[in-house]
């Protein structure tokens, strides 16, 4: 399994684009990869669905979306039309490429399979993972949800506003954060340290313990 901060393993594939090397693919962007079960399936084209419409979201931050099913490239282009159909996707192609898993090696060395779900053969199916991957090709967020269950994209990108906005600014994000919401100053800062990087300043929440670690501040 993978731990936060581990470099994201750079695996070639086969894609609905052609074959890529998966850190030349990410580049110098943000990248979140997206496993599904199954070709062909419901949940799993609501989601990509889902994904493509919002795809012009992620590009705003800078962010490139890849899926991987376990099937064969060609299954893969003949489900992209059932899924531009459901999500009523206009335009010609599909806007981010799936990758090919039909061998597993991937969901397996990802650590991405559910033993409770099995497929027609008795297999275990692949989860529905979600890896967001930095510039510096590390891991910067899992979430693993069963194949019974669809995924939230709008909590995806609360997400990644939040990963990016952390990784410049000394803040934090409290529970149910939303972008241009309220922040926390991290509790490692020290006051002075507080007060020259937040000029519009922070207020401090009294609580029982009488500890001030609770300090809230306008989103920088």
């Amino acid at each position: 399994m993978l731990n936060l901060g581990d470099e994201f393993p750079n695996f070639k594939a086969d894609t609905t684009v052609g074959q890529i090397q998966f850190h030349d693919w990410i580049g110098d962007s943000w990248a979140i990869l997206f496993s599904h079960p199954s070709d062909f399936t419901p949940v799993c084209t609501t989601e990509l669905g889902r994904l493509a419409n919002l795809t012009s979201e992620f590009e705003k931050r800078g962010v490139k979306i890849i899926a991987l099913s376990c099937d064969p490239v060609d299954s893969h282009q003949k489900w992209i039309q059932d899924i531009k159909s459901y999500a009523k996707h206009s335009g010609e192609g599909f806007p981010y490429p799936i990758i090919a898993d039909d061998s597993r090696k991937l969901a397996v060395n990802l650590g991405m399979l559910d033993p409770l779900e099995k497929d027609k053969d008795g297999l275990p199916l692949t989860c529905r993972a979600v890896f967001i991957i930095g510039p510096d090709k590390k891991l910067r967020l899992s979430m693993l949800y069963p194949a019974t269950t669809g995924r939230n994209f709008d909590e995806i990108l609360r997400v990644v506003d939040s990963l990016q906005l952390t990784e410049t600014k000394k803040v934090a994000t409290p529970a149910d954060w939303k972008s241009g919401g309220t922040c926390m100053v991290l509790p490692t800062l020290k006051e002075e340290e507080a007060n020259a990087l937040f000029p519009k300043g922070f207020s401090v929440v009294n609580l029982p313990s009488g500890k001030p670690y609770l300090r809230i501040t306008p989103q920088p």
